[in-house]
Parts: structure tokens; sequence; C-alpha cells
């Protein structure tokens, strides 16, 4: 299958899967992830906060809040530039805190939403106490180079696919819909775009090639703590229909391990505390629907650990 048909498809499921169910939330019932500062997950490309009653982060801000955690889910444009994204971030982070009397918060970034939360981090560092990321782009994607190279733009697979990105940003509300841009994000997601991204900020970077970063690093004199995380499975479970998928476009690494989507050097900010969970790029986020293949670590059960990492962290 040509990979432009192949992204056209995932974007499409994406879709149909978000408006196939809805989750109820859970009831409070202890205090594991009670964390000094609120949670904000951020989504990555081709994301939603949430699409009739489907989360990007499926049963996870239940979960989390189950155990005691304040969560924010951020709403921000599917497919535009990491600066982009990361002001929209920016500004509700402070509406939450107008609202809430909020000081700092927890930013945790999934693919995009790594780099995403870099940028808030370094806009505005008061505001902020960590920055996790999982199966962050941090040094691009060589699926996003791929589809540079062969697309046209302006072209039938630009079009299209830039209609379903649209489609995606319209149904959860974004007010930016109308400036969702498939090139504009593959640019931001490519090798070159993520280089020139990381010489701005470059907090946080890894002191070695594919090494790790620090665990503490300052941003205009604030202090915060940087995690990093991602799997390095591909075909995880038969019944998940995006695992083809993400099994085709992780043969453009070469060998390189990747979780179908992002290569596990390039997820690499930061302290990384595990960086080969048996997870492909949408299990990270216990997609589709929570079909996480057999015997893999829970990943709803990850995100309450590391918010009881956060907890113990600000005590």
């Amino acid at each position: 299958m040509p990979f432009n048909a192949s992204l056209k498809t995932l974007c499409t499921a994406v879709a149909m899967t978000a408006a196939a169910m809805s989750v109820a939330p859970a009831a409070h019932a202890g205090t594991t992830a009670k964390t000094k500062y609120p949670i904000v997950l951020v989504h990555g490309f081709i994301g939603f906060d949430n699409v009739l009653g489907i989360q990007y982060f499926y049963q996870i801000p239940s979960a989390l809040r189950n155990e005691g955690a304040t969560v924010y889910i951020a709403s921000v444009n599917p497919s535009q530039t990491t600066e982009f994204r990361g002001e929209e971030l920016i500004q509700q982070m402070k509406q939450w805190a107008a609202k809430d009397g909020v000081k700092k918060f927890n930013l945790i970034g999934h693919s995009h939403g790594g780099p995403t939360v870099r940028y808030a981090a370094g806009t505005v560092p008061s505001m902020v106490a960590s920055v996790s990321t999982m199966a962050g782009t941090h040094f691009g994607s060589k699926v996003a180079d791929d589809i540079l190279a062969n697309t046209t733009p302006g072209g039938t697979f630009d079009t299209a696919a830039t209609a379903g990105l649209k489609l995606i940003s319209w149904l959860t509300g974004n007010k930016t819909t109308s400036q969702t841009d498939l090139l504009t994000a593959l640019n931001a997601l490519s090798t070159p775009g993520a280089a020139a991204f990381n010489a701005k900020f470059p907090v946080g970077a890894p002191t070695t090639t594919c090494g790790s970063g620090p665990l503490t690093a300052k941003i205009a004199g604030n202090s915060m703590n940087w995690y990093s995380f991602s799997g390095t499975s591909v075909k995880t479970n038969g019944w998940d229909v995006s695992d083809a998928l993400l099994a085709y476009t992780a043969d453009y690494f070469k060998g390189e391990a990747n979780d179908g989507l992002v290569s596990r050097c390039s997820s690499h900010w930061g302290k990384v505390i595990k960086d080969n969970y048996t997870w492909n790029h949408l299990d990270e986020i216990n997609q589709v629907l929570g079909t996480i293949g057999s015997g893999a670590a829970d990943p709803v059960a990850f995100y309450v650990q590391h918010a009881n990492r956060l907890k113990w962290a600000f005590l």
C-alpha cells in the first residue's frame, strides 16, 4: 500500500474510532496520583482532546483522577507547527491558572505533543514544574521526511489529508481549524524541522547521541524536571486495525528501533526513564480503544505510576 494512502487511511480510522463510543468518568478512589501541581495531557499529530466522548489518551484522564490527580486536557491544532500548537497550549494554561488559581503544571506530551510542551516550558517557564514526553518527536521522524519528499503541495493527497485533519480539528471544537495544514505540520516533524526547533529550545537535550539528558534543568532561573519514555514494538495485537499501518511505516526506519512513527533515539529528552516498552505509537496512549498486546505493560497504569513519580518529586 502506498504510504500516502496509508496515512489517509490512518487519519480516517482515527476519526471513525473517536466517534465510535463514549467513556464514563471514574469516581475518585485514591491518592496515588495526587500531584502537587495539576497534570496537562497534550496530544500529538492527527490528535484530539475529545471527540464525541472518546479521549485521545484513552481512559487515562479518568484513571488519573480516580487516583487523586487534577487533570487538564489540552486542545491544540492537530496539524500545525510546534510553535503554533505551543501558543495554543500556553493560552489554555493561562486560562486554567486564572480560573483555578494554579501556579504551575506538570506537562505530558505524546508524539508532536512532546516538542509542544517543550515550547511551553521554554516560553512560560515559571508556569511549568515538569516536562514529560512519550515518544516525543524531538529529533524528527523519518516517516515525516518521506511524506515530504513524496507529496506535491496542493496535490490530491495533500488536499485530501488536510481535509481529513480539518475534520478531526472541527470535531474537537478547536478554534483554529481553518489553519490546519498537513505539510506545515510535517515540516515541523521532519528531521530538519526538529533540528531548527531544538536550536531554539535546547534545554533538556541528551548530552550524548541517543543518550539521556538531565533530570533537572533550569530555564530563566526556573527549575523543572524532565522525563522521557517510548515504546519500540509495532505489531502488538492482531485485532488492532492500526497495527498493520504502523508495521508499514516502521519499515522507513531501516531496522532502527521504533514504535511505527518515532524512533527510540528520537524520543530521548531529559531523563530517559524507559525507551523500550512493548508498545507501538498508539499503544502508548492506550489506543485503539485499549487493544494492547498480550503481556504488554498497561498504558493506563503507566500514567498513574508516572503521576506518582511526579507526586514524590514535588513534595
